[in-house]
């Protein structure tokens, strides 16, 4: 007998290995704010740096014992001011130890913060202020004040503070540094305050896809759920090094932050440019990664492997794919292929022989190829914890091929975030992985709100501790978004494994409607894309077209290359530049041979994808120069694509393809 969705994916008891795991770490299960964790850790962990961040000017070392008092002083100077509990404040900040000292001081003074990048659009930042009630902003430093300044007058702000030790101007709002704070904080007998789970913590606004972005209301017993049982995942041990790269104030890295702190890691600060260099002097054991870092750490080896001589390449080369056929034997012998998760016992066995002959080869390729591949992670990597969007399935199999264990985790800003998960110990490549205690997950049809057989795709929906309490003033929103009995929907597509692995297959908003009615998730033929050495960047469009269209940022130095094996001199100039029958013919990204090789790469990779249809095929394509990228608004600060920024930007471009 088939069984319902909800027969199969509700929440399960937690197994006994995954009880042990717990059980091994500092358990929290009964602790009712963030803010009570950080005496514990200063008792345990006093000595062990917390925080450092080594691009400071100075840099910042704090150990456990520093990091608490410093919350606590900084508590104390919101309650010498007159800050009560239930207070909202604004905290507009990017990466660095005062941020985390200023979020865990408002807390533990009672506050509400409403967070945000200091990067972020002035006319966002400024609807955060009004739309969270905030009576406090605390920004990173006075550009960040000065970009403000005057859209504040209107809205009841009394207090500012610097999270620098710049000198606060001459203005008739109150403006205190981070100095003068923290000496009003050393000064006041902090007062503790009563806190429970079912007590607001923080607002973290979505990016707003369509019209205002909507401010989250997280609890802290939505992040204390994070926090107790995210053990599941990860086992971390005092003094554990961890790399900081996403923005603090996502929830990403903001819950996995309180987790590995809770714990006794040392997190470092880093940032692009200083992270390949950071990855070999600290030997991280743990990052907290989003799909497009993974794509850039994949790219840089490739880059590597294409420099080499052609003999060596070749090697390289022949050793991956072998490799490939390894790990891919491997996972039918153990039951995790996704495209076959009930081999028969004689596939088994196949698969089983197919590994053992080919495994000699895998170990010499290790010793040879993928042992430098892990020292550019530091070689000391115990998991990369990947979220935030799809990680493409070539991405993850190049990673298990050189042997680091990338564990992909699913859920949103009004999931806290985790909702589900791969164990390290059943690595489901593909998958999302299994819900984390107390998670409920069923599948539904879109329209009806059907439940669905296991396995069939539909809508995910989603219960648990970890549901936010609603969107901050805005009750039709959260009524959507939340029905009577608790089930939340996360506008994602996906189907669940017999097993209970949950299987994303796009975002229900991103679907692409052909005329012929046809819908297409892009995500997936996106990432097989992303496969070709050419294509760098690339985002599908089409919707009400007859075919798919696709816009590519095409990888320069890897087309540099293969236009000089070709005798042909780049040429990056968009102009009709006409080509010349000459050695070093010029050429641009518009004419035939550069437009026949794209084709040429987009029929392959789109046609070898696992469940190829006809209406996958795509059309017209153009090449452009500049990436998508945070700076010109067209990736989030989790570098995920904004596809309706785009669509707005390259209308023109879009309308012209089809037209």
């Amino acid at each position: 007998m088939l069984k319902t969705s909800a027969q199969q994916n509700l929440s399960l008891p937690m197994t006994k290995r995954e009880r042990l795991l717990l059980q091994s770490l500092i358990d929290y299960s009964q602790v009712q704010s963030l803010p009570e964790i950080w005496s514990v850790v200063a008792n345990k962990f006093g000595d062990t740096v917390a925080l450092r961040d080594p691009h400071g000017k100075p840099e910042v070392v704090l150990t456990y014992t520093q990091l608490y008092q410093q919350m606590k002083q900084f508590a104390g100077g919101l309650q010498a001011l007159g800050i009560t509990a239930g207070e909202h404040i604004s905290l507009i900040s990017d990466n660095f130890p005062r941020w985390f000292v200023a979020d865990q001081g408002m807390m533990m003074a009672g506050a509400v913060n409403a967070v945000r990048s200091s990067q972020a659009e002035r006319e966002e930042v400024l609807y955060i202020l009004a739309h969270s009630g905030s009576t406090v902003l605390v920004v990173e430093n006075l550009q960040t004040l000065k970009k403000l300044r005057g859209g504040i007058d209107d809205l009841p702000i009394k207090l500012v503070i610097l999270l620098s030790d710049e000198a606060p101007p001459e203005d008739s709002l109150k403006v205190l540094n981070f100095s003068q704070l923290m000496k009003m904080g050393s000064q006041h007998q902090l007062e503790p305050v009563q806190q429970n789970r079912d007590t607001l913590a923080t607002l973290i606004y979505t990016s707003g896809t369509t019209g205002k972005p909507k401010g989250v209301m997280l609890t802290h017993g939505n992040l204390m759920h994070q926090v107790a049982n995210l053990g599941i995942l990860v086992q971390p041990q005092p003094g554990d090094m961890v790399l900081s790269i996403l923005p603090t104030w996502h929830v990403l890295e903001r819950s996995a932050e309180y987790f590995l702190l809770s714990q006794g890691c040392t997190q470092i600060y880093t940032n692009l440019r200083s992270i390949k260099g950071d990855l070999k002097k600290y030997k991280p054991q743990y990052i907290v990664a989003v799909p497009r870092l993974l794509e850039s750490i994949y790219e840089g080896v490739q880059k590597q492997f294409r420099e080499q001589p052609e003999n060596k390449q070749r090697l390289v080369n022949n050793l991956l794919g072998i490799s490939e056929k390894y790990v891919k034997a491997r996972r039918i012998s153990q039951g995790l292929d996704l495209n076959n998760l009930n081999p028969s016992l004689w596939e088994k066995m196949t698969a089983s022989i197919q590994a053992s002959a080919l495994l000699p080869l895998h170990i010499l390729a290790d010793k040879l190829v993928y042992q430098k591949v892990k020292q550019a992670t530091g070689g000391k990597i115990k998991q990369m914890i990947s979220g935030g969007g799809a990680l493409a399935k070539h991405i993850d199999t190049f990673f298990e091929i050189v042997g680091v264990d990338v564990l992909v985790g699913y859920g949103l800003t009004e999931t806290s975030p985790v909702t589900h998960a791969r164990r390290y110990w059943q690595n489901l490549r593909g998958s999302s992985g299994k819900p984390i205690p107390g998670t409920e997950a069923k599948i539904v049809n879109p329209e009806t709100r059907q439940e669905l057989p296991s396995g069939e795709k539909g809508l995910v929906l989603l219960r648990g501790p970890q549901i936010m309490s609603g969107y901050y003033q805005n009750p039709e929103a959260t009524a959507k978004a939340i029905d009577r009995e608790g089930w939340f929907d996360s506008g994602d597509l996906g189907w669940v494994t017999p097993q209970n692995d949950l299987t994303l297959t796009g975002r229900a908003k991103d679907t692409i409607v052909l005329t012929n009615g046809e819908n297409i998730e892009p995500q997936p033929i996106e990432d097989a894309c992303l496969r070709s050495p050419y294509i760098d960047q690339i985002m599908l469009v089409g919707q009400d077209c007859k075919s798919l269209g696709a816009l590519i940022v095409p990888n320069l130095d890897a087309l540099a290359q293969w236009t000089a094996s070709q005798n042909l001199e780049l040429c990056l100039d968009l102009g009709d530049a006409n080509l010349t029958q000459t050695d070093a013919q010029k050429i641009n990204l518009e004419n035939k041979i550069i437009q026949d090789l794209f084709r040429q790469e987009l029929n392959r990779e789109v046609k070898n994808r696992p469940g190829y249809r006809p209406d996958d095929r795509i059309g017209p394509f153009k090449l452009i120069l500049e990436p998508f990228s945070i700076e010109n608004g067209t990736m989030s600060q989790t570098l995920k694509i904004k596809r309706h920024v785009v669509m707005d930007r390259d209308r023109h471009i879009i309308d012209k393809m089809f037209a």
